[in-house]
């Protein structure tokens, strides 16, 4: 009677000999039904992969298939969501909120991301043969003079001391001699930077730790005399412009007041060009092509959107702002003593950034801090 009633009223009662004998085996069993929806969006699941993997070669053959021109500016891009863009995009007509995305996703976090992005560039890089551009400076025997003039005391800068200081230049012009004295700031100098290497450069004031770095990046004062010889890779200094290879960034910074770090990073990318990263990206997508390799989408499309010449706005001005820190002041005007504007350590930064946004994907730059250290970057 009772047993009857619990199958009508559609209560189930556990068998206590199945229950202890269940939880004796410590094994549970899903419903049929639940299973059955677990295998089936398995199979869905790896039915939708395949097919977007079917997709996505479709896409990249239909890339493939351009001109190597139009090849070197077209990409398939992920979306935030992981989602790819219906058709092919032209890197050169990236939006501002497509650049800062991309970015974004390629660099969360700084102390990371961008030292993962390197190695992706030099993992691609490498796969097909392409060697990195690197660089090797020798100075052997580098010795600079300077011509000073000795006085008693230091002269105020009245007008009869301008007065009497013209009047010496043009008597030593004339043939002659007045109280000067020869000052040795280098002697006899010799060493050697090797690429990929990071070297730090300490030394006293007044040893000619700021000279050195100038003789290395050709920019010391041509009343300098200079003995010796520097050579980049086995080039002489005097052969090729030492600008295009190495960036020396000084103590003191010097930027257009009225305008913003975005303006500023912009024009000096867009006059500065993008040095030998469009040769270098020509030479990766062919090799690619012949080896049927597929790159990972999103260092395609900025490695490519990063070799473009000529932007009004550039992909590189992104990645420079994000890994020195200066995407959150990027629409403030850089100011000066009479302008409120970004703070010194920004300027800075902004001086880096500035000074090497247009070398290549490894390339090494000087940099000088305050007249107390001087760090010299290899890479």
């Amino acid at each position: 009677m009772g047993e009857e009633e619990q199958e009508q009223d559609g209560i189930a009662v556990d068998d206590p000999e199945k229950k202890a004998s269940s939880a004796s085996g410590r094994l549970q069993l899903p419903p049929s039904s639940s299973l059955r929806e677990a295998l089936s969006s398995t199979s869905s699941l790896s039915l939708r992969e395949q097919h977007h993997d079917e997709e996505l070669e479709l896409k990249w053959a239909a890339v493939e298939r351009l001109p190597t021109w139009d090849r070197l500016h077209t990409s398939l891009p992920l979306n935030a969501d992981g989602a790819r863009p219906p058709e092919p995009v032209d890197v050169r007509r990236l939006g501002s909120a497509d650049r800062r995305e991309l970015v974004h996703t390629l660099i969360a976090d700084i102390h990371k991301d961008n030292l993962r992005l390197l190695r992706h560039q030099r993992r691609r890089m490498d796969r097909v043969g392409v060697r990195q551009p690197t660089v090797e400076v020798r100075w052997r025997n580098l010795r600079v003079d300077a011509e000073c003039q000795v006085v008693d005391g230091k002269p105020l800068p009245t007008l009869l001391n301008s007065a009497i200081s013209t009047l010496s230049l043009l008597t030593t012009m004339l043939g002659f001699n007045r109280n000067q004295e020869r000052i040795h700031i280098l002697k006899d100098v010799t060493g050697i930077l090797k690429p990929s290497r990071m070297t730090l450069l300490l030394g006293p004031p007044g040893c000619g730790k700021t000279t050195l770095l100038l003789a290395l990046a050709g920019k010391l004062n041509k009343s300098l005399k200079v003995t010796g010889e520097i050579d980049y890779n086995g080039v002489k200094l005097q052969d090729f412009v030492p600008e295009k290879t190495a960036a020396y960034i000084g103590q003191y910074d010097l930027h257009v007041p009225e305008m913003t770090v975005r303006e500023t990073l912009d024009f000096s990318a867009r006059f500065q060009g993008v040095g030998s990263r469009a040769e270098i990206m020509k030479e990766v997508i062919r090799r690619e092509k012949e080896a049927g390799i597929t790159p990972d989408p999103n260092i395609d499309t900025y490695m490519k959107a990063i070799s473009v010449e000529g932007l009004e706005r550039s992909m590189q001005t992104d990645y420079i702002m994000k890994i020195m820190g200066l995407d959150i002041c990027a629409d403030v005007l850089v100011g000066d003593a009479m302008r409120r504007g970004i703070s010194g350590g920004e300027k800075k930064r902004l001086t880096t950034g500035e000074s090497t946004i247009h070398m290549t994907f490894s390339r090494w730059f000087y940099y000088l801090n305050y007249n107390l250290v001087n760090d010299i970057f290899a890479r």
